[in-house]
C-alpha cells in the first residue's frame, strides 16, 4: 500500500463507519461507508490505483520428518 499524502509520522484517531457487509439489502442504515467516513472526518480521499506488489506463492507443502 502506498501513502500519496505525503503526511509523515505516526496518527492515533478513531473513525466512525459501517462495514457493507452490515447494512441490510436496501443499504439505508446509520452510518456511513469507509471511503465517506475517510473523506468527512480526516479529510482524506481513498482512490483505486493498479501498483506492483508482492505476492508469495507456495507450490510443495511436506510434514517434517521425525528425528
Amino acid at each position: 500500500m502506498s501513502n500519496h499524502t505525503g503526511i509523515e509520522g505516526v496518527f492515533n484517531f478513531k473513525l466512525h463507519w459501517t462495514p457493507d457487509n452490515a447494512k441490510p439489502d436496501g443499504g439505508a442504515m446509520e452510518g456511513v461507508s469507509i471511503f465517506t467516513a475517510m473523506q468527512e472526518q480526516l479529510g482524506l480521499r481513498l482512490r483505486a490505483e493498479k501498483a506492483p506488489v508482492e505476492i508469495l506463492v507456495i507450490d510443495h507443502v511436506e510434514r517434517p520428518s521425525e528425528n
